[in-house]
């Protein structure tokens, strides 16, 4: 008599890794078929939607400017608030020199924010915006400054105002926007935040910069809660490595970090295009360009020990540059010790 061999069942563990496994494909899978679908879809009209004019902070330099030029090409006029009236007046008349555009200028010191001189800024802010019809405000501007550092390291004078510029900033202007897009019933507020503090469980020696992108997304995502039954829209836009100034010294750090840069770094005109397409559509908190969103998928799949060991060789690489960078300065012989 022959009988037939049995083989033996999967153990339950590999059996568990692999219901995993196909929930994670299948949750990945999800996030960019959702992605594909918000591309092929036909641009939202913001100023039809939202409101004939925008705010945007920070908009001379990097992500703000690219983001202001993005905006003016869809129609938008523009209220521009930065700290430099040289810098405001040249992205001013760059704007309406390629598009058919009105602009307002705002200086305002947002590291001046809850002193005598950041009431005033306010007041002036205030006063821009009355009677406008701004259906759009994007909370771009901040710092990271003091860097790649120790907490016993950073200097008082940078952390107030790295504080003053992320969070305090972020919560004054929106305060002083939002009650004219409640009044109409529409609006969007769009804040940069960043996945340093989402997507990765910790940013050693950026700690502070970090800690206050955590505060932006939690601000926005509560706003969202709030306001959405009035009309508006809040979401915390948080971005991987955008190739602006405030990212360079990591293309400084080596041959790794070179590469790392270009093939994930968007340009800032890049992120722009996919920033304002995403006004208005998916979740509260997002990451709009496409190769941030394969990042943050990645990102989920290694355990956070994984991620602590490689941010902080990553970091106390940027820390190594940004003291050899004075020394360079000064003709001093940068060898550290």
């Amino acid at each position: 008599m022959s009988f037939l061999r049995q083989e033996p069942a999967a153990p339950a563990w590999f059996l568990s890794l692999a219901f995993l496994g196909t929930l994670y494909a299948s949750a990945v899978s999800f996030r960019l078929l959702a992605y594909l679908a918000l591309c092929l879809r036909r641009p939202k009209d913001l100023r039809r939607r939202y409101g004939a004019w925008a705010v945007v902070t920070g908009p001379t330099s990097g992500i703000g400017r690219s983001v202001a030029l993005e905006l003016a090409s869809r129609g938008l006029n523009l209220v521009l608030v930065d700290l430099d009236a040289d810098n405001l007046r040249e992205i001013s008349n760059t704007i309406r020199s390629h598009h058919a555009v009105q602009t307002k200028t705002v200086v305002f010191d947002l590291s001046l924010v809850s002193t005598a001189q950041g009431d005033e800024a306010l007041r002036r802010l205030r006063e821009a915006v009355a009677g406008l019809d701004v259906g759009v405000l994007v909370n771009n501007a901040g710092v990271a400054k003091p860097g790649a550092v120790y907490l016993r390291e950073a200097d008082v004078e940078a952390c107030v105002r790295l504080m003053r510029v992320n969070l305090w900033a972020v919560t004054e202007v929106t305060a002083a926007v939002l009650p004219g897009m409640v009044e109409r019933g529409r609006g969007a507020v769009v804040n940069m935040g960043s996945a340093s503090s989402e997507a990765i469980p910790s940013f050693p020696l950026y700690t502070m910069y970090a800690a206050t992108k955590r505060y932006v997304a939690q601000f926005s995502r509560s706003l969202y809660v709030e306001y959405r039954s009035e009309g508006i829209d809040v979401q915390c836009q948080a971005p991987f490595y955008v190739a602006t100034r405030m990212v360079s010294i990591l293309a400084e750090s080596g041959r790794a970090g070179r590469l790392f840069m270009l093939l994930i770094a968007p340009t800032p005109d890049a992120y722009a295009r996919a920033a304002v397409r995403w006004i208005g559509h998916g979740p509260p908190l997002c990451a709009p360009n496409l190769g941030h969103q394969l990042l943050w998928c990645l990102a989920t799949v290694l355990p956070d020990f994984v991620h602590d060991w490689l941010r902080m060789r990553e970091h106390l690489q940027h820390r190594a540059v940004a003291q050899r960078a004075p020394r360079r300065r000064a003709g001093v012989p940068t060898t550290l010790k």
